[in-house]
């Protein structure tokens, strides 16, 4: 199956300042993938060239097989986009903003009536549908803002901080349209918030000053962390100090780190299995061991370290 989205050594330079560097990488038809990166990394210019906002320096985006510099508008008319900050038209209001946008997009009559009422109800809207935009809370503007991104049912999609500004309940809501909606496009979503990987995202894509720097799904890329396979012992009446030494003479134990009175954390080389050695060493010399778990890494520690 053709990805619905496709990209070859993509490169965008500002003079002399490359700020997306030569990647590649795809997504399929009911994928959702996130994509990630500390502020500054390229993942917005990316996302601009995608959309066909910014045209490339070099390289090939394709979506649903149109090329975005021979295509640009048929391009445009398959993919939804909800920017960083949602620009959005203040002295309108939902209600015509978004009959507006739906007009723009070739939606008429009974059409534009069901998708009206189908992003009104998704998103929670019909108590401020006549309230001037600029009145608006962040979080309303925002699912205005993701209202017009999918108002024409996109079979792309493509959002830049969709949850920013949403309390926790409407966070929620939007994940679930989100996985709702995934089967049917191909989604791509940007966020600093990595729980949102894992809770949505099939895989992801890392990039650290304009380079891919990972790709995978969410588990693959913990196990690139330095926890992934520590292992955690709470001893319960001794200090952690009292078995520091014999860990560390554990074969494939690279380093141990206290935490708390009564805690050691081990940390493997290379992410091998040490929990069967830590074991035999602390129950030969007759530790009281209370709690005794593997760690198997962390998608925030894995990105600092992919990253910094």
């Amino acid at each position: 199956m053709e990805p619905l989205v496709s990209i070859k050594d993509l490169s965008k330079n500002f003079g002399s300042f490359a700020a997306v560097d030569n990647i590649t990488f795809s997504v399929e038809k009911g994928e959702v993938l996130g994509f990630l990166g500390p502020n500054g990394a390229g993942k917005t210019t990316t996302m601009r060239m995608i959309t066909g906002y910014f045209p490339p320096s070099s390289g090939v985006v394709e979506v649903c097989g149109f090329d975005v510099q021979k295509n640009s508008i048929e391009l445009r008319k398959k993919i939804g986009y909800l920017p960083e900050g949602g620009p959005l038209y203040g002295d309108m209001n939902p209600q015509s903003f978004l009959t507006f946008i739906g007009e723009i997009r070739g939606l008429r009559g009974s059409e534009l009536k069901n998708r009206m009422d189908f992003v009104v109800e998704k998103l929670h809207l019909g108590a401020v549908l006549r309230q001037n935009i600029d009145t608006l809370s962040k979080g309303y503007k925002r699912r205005v803002a993701l209202a017009q991104a999918i108002i024409h049912d996109p079979e792309v999609l493509i959002m830049d901080e969709p949850t920013d500004g949403l309390d926790p309940n409407q966070k929620h809501e939007v994940r679930e349209l989100i996985k709702s909606m995934a089967k049917d496009k191909a989604i791509i979503i940007s966020t600093h918030i990595l729980e949102e990987v894992g809770a949505i995202c099939a895989r992801a894509v890392i990039i650290a000053r304009g380079k891919v720097v990972a790709s995978g799904t969410p588990e693959d890329i913990m196990v690139r962390s330095s926890g992934h396979n520590s292992v955690v012992v709470k001893l319960r009446n001794e200090s952690a100090d009292h078995i520091l030494n014999e860990v560390l003479k554990i074969k494939n134990v690279e380093k141990v780190k206290v935490e708390g009175k009564n805690t050691v954390v081990a940390f493997s080389k290379d992410g091998k299995d040490i929990l069967g050695a830590m074991s035999d060493v602390l129950y030969k010399h007759k530790h009281q061991i209370e709690e005794m778990f593997v760690r198997k890494g962390a998608l925030d520690e894995a990105f600092r370290e992919l990253t910094s």
